[in-house]
């Protein structure tokens, strides 16, 4: 794992001199993500720069030394990420001619490119990359991200110079960065928790969407085509979608016991090639379904203990350390275990804003982070188990959605909007009978706040296609464009689903929306900054998009069964793990954020939500912030993650525009004013 950064200089508005210099400010900014080596190459003559910080993983000697040339010199690239079948490749490069220096997974990709082209040999890639390579004869710049998006690339303009990094943090150290925050991206923070690709923050700069690669000429780089018409010539070379829509026409027909076979065999490949490194490697063990399979087939696989590493917290009710314990003790792994604290916890919020780089405001980001960080005491490779729930239909919300589509599917269209209409109109009343209901049945299955719940209803009524009920399920804010200022919110997969009539489950629906949205804007985001920030690289085994590809041809019986999800997975981690162990509630990764906010965390929200500091800035509704964060104080609501998006961005806000203001310090002081809640 590594991280990458340059630009094209076409104008020329910097000597060669100079273009070193930024080239190695933009590195350094990625320090962390590659602390073991950095390298640096320009094209003085084209105006390109190049720049690599490396976390030597794979051949760490000085053969996989980058920015690397291809063996004719026609290439230069600079890679982020791992092509695991970089052996199988190079078995098959070397009959036609292919030479090799070193043994580095690099060299394999550009021999591949030199040999079959570009696209050809992507194709043929099977990993997890960002990479930008650089043809010195044709004068082209061609950025690439994997299929999946488990690998971050950003791209744009800043000033005259094209550029490109894994993190925005590098961008920001090119000459005069003054891109102005996108308040129409603000708009997708406050309504997912995270900004999805292609958007960013900042106005010029985008995400290079999954799947795809964008190739600059000299003529698109001297007129300085801008980041919006850039984006129009991303070209897709993968697409979930056309995977979806493909395997459900060729659906698989196959016993139960030959598809569980035909998944651990496919399983037993994917976690075994992740399994190469020249490094210390382990696993994250949460005890849930996905990371006790890739676990089991790594122990499968292995002539010794796998090092295996959780963590725990105190509060009850946050604590699921026991059962990965029991899965590490019946697999034999060497298990690694941290119970944490509050305050452990609370002293990564000030470390936020500047690990994750762009307002993100997932609150399991925390303990993501102190996971890696325990991780990386033993180890520089950890594999983990995301991506189950969104190909074997693993999330609870897919069967609460499910139930809400059966039990409006009776109500005729315009029955259901007027009965939207009512109920926004006359919430006390339906108050009103929802609390007599309330009397009139045990404490136990008693509506909580049955007001938000009339709202939820009455949007859910008007929201139009299962899609759109959907969409509005996963946000946080349904209208955001309404609290962030001057904005408009912009269009993503969510709000404009593209699936073709042939994937008619609603399951499967979701499972796609959340393959293109969730899982690379907020899962996948959230697993790489944590990871990078303690320079531990993470593999995503359940990713292989050989594994993708097979589970869109499952048919839906053999993902859900019984009112349970991820049915064929479980079958194969049965095999290796008893049932009891497994079989119980899912549980997310979360923390008591609103808990937090009315306690340890207040004295810092009070200050980023003060209401003189919202009318300076200009981004947010003082009004309706203000009056959100006093409800959650007041506990007439619970705000805690609507308030989390909006502190996130306060803070990123602080870090990025004033770096002498030291916040983190600021931070640090005001969760020490306060005994830490329990957690």
């Amino acid at each position: 794992m590594c991280g990458i950064a340059g630009f094209w200089d076409a104008s020329h508005a910097f000597s060669a001199e100079d273009g070193g210099a930024i080239v190695r400010r933009m590195t350094d900014a990625l320090s962390h993500r590659g602390p073991d080596d950095d390298g640096h190459y320009q094209d003085a003559a084209a105006g390109v720069a190049l720049g690599h910080r490396r976390l030597s993983v794979i051949d760490p000697t000085p053969g996989g030394h980058q920015p690397m040339a291809s063996a004719s010199g026609r290439y230069v690239i600079v890679f982020n990420g791992e092509v695991y079948n970089h052996h199988h490749l190079r078995r098959e490069l070397a009959p036609l001619g292919a030479t090799f220096r070193g043994h580095s997974d690099t060299e394999v990709m550009l021999a591949a490119v030199e040999q079959w082209g570009l696209e050809a040999a992507v194709k043929r890639f099977v990993g997890m990359f960002a990479f930008a390579l650089w043809d010195r004869r044709e004068r082209t710049l061609t950025l690439v991200r994997d299929r999946l998006g488990i690998k971050p690339l950003y791209y744009g303009w800043v000033g005259s110079l094209f550029v490109f990094g894994s993190e925005l943090k590098a961008l920001r150290r090119c000459p005069r960065f003054a891109n102005p925050v996108d308040r129409d991206a603000l708009c997708l923070l406050l309504r997912h928790n995270y900004i999805g690709a292609p958007h960013a923050i900042y106005r010029g700069i985008r995400k290079l969407p999954p799947g795809t690669w964008l190739r600059m000429d000299q003529g698109m780089a001297a007129s300085r085509v801008d980041a919006a018409t850039l984006a129009t010539r991303v070209q897709t070379y993968w697409s979930a979608r056309e995977v979806a829509q493909a395997g459900v026409a060729d659906r698989l027909h196959l016993s139960d016991a030959a598809a569980t076979d035909e998944l651990e065999k496919l399983l037993l490949d994917a976690v075994g090639l992740r399994m190469e490194a020249d490094v210390p490697l382990g696993a994250f063990l949460s005890g849930g379904v996905d990371s006790s399979l890739v676990v089991a087939l790594m122990q499968a696989q292995s002539m010794r203990p796998v090092q295996t590493f959780s963590i725990g917290f105190h509060e009850k009710g946050y604590d699921e350390a026991g059962y990965a314990r029991a899965v590490a003790e019946h697999l034999g792994t060497e298990h690694h275990e941290l119970y944490v604290t509050a305050r452990d916890a609370l002293d990564v919020v000030p470390k936020l804003p500047s690990m994750f780089d762009e307002p993100f405001s997932d609150s399991s980001q925390i303990p993501t982070y102190l996971l890696s960080r325990l991780a990386r005491g033993q180890v520089t490779v950890s594999l983990s188990g995301d991506g189950g729930d969104e190909l074997f239909g693993g999330y609870e919300r897919y069967f609460k959605a499910r139930a809400i589509e059966r039990g409006l599917d009776w109500m005729p269209a315009g029955l259901q909007r007027r009965f939207a209409h009512s109920l926004s109109h006359r919430p006390g009343f339906y108050e009103s009978l929802l609390a007599g209901a309330n009397r009139c049945v045990p404490a136990r299955i008693r509506l909580r706040r049955p007001r938000s719940k009339i709202s939820v209803l009455a949007s859910m009524l008007d929201a139009g296609p299962q899609e759109q009920r959907y969409r509005l399920l996963m946000s946080h804010l349904r209208d955001p464009a309404r609290v962030v200022l001057h904005a408009e919110e912009p269009p993503t997969e969510l709000s404009h689903p593209v699936l073709g009539p042939q994937v008619r489950e609603v399951f499967e629906r979701m499972m796609y929306s959340d393959l293109v949205s969730y899982l690379p804007g907020d899962v996948l985001t959230k697993v790489d900054r944590a990871s990078m920030a303690v320079s531990l690289e993470a593999r995503v085994p359940l990713l292989d998009h050989r594994v993708a590809e097979f589970a869109w041809r499952v048919p839906m019986r053999q993902k859900v069964r019984g009112g349970e999800g991820k049915w064929l997975l479980r079958q194969v981690l049965y095999r290796h793990v008893p049932r009891a162990l497994i079989d119980r509630p899912k549980k997310g990764f979360g923390v008591p954020m609103g808990e937090w906010l009315r306690g340890p965390l207040r004295e810092w929200a009070e200050a980023l939500l003060e209401p003189a500091r919202l009318r300076e800035e200009g981004y947010f509704e003082p009004e309706y912030v203000r009056a959100m964060f006093a409800d959650h104080l007041a506990g007439r609501v619970h705000e805690g993650g609507r308030l989390w998006d909006v502190l996130m961005f306060q803070a990123w806000l602080r870090e990025t525009r004033r770096p002498d203001a030291r916040p983190r310090e600021a931070v640090a002081t005001a969760c020490g004013t306060h005994a830490p809640a329990g957690f």
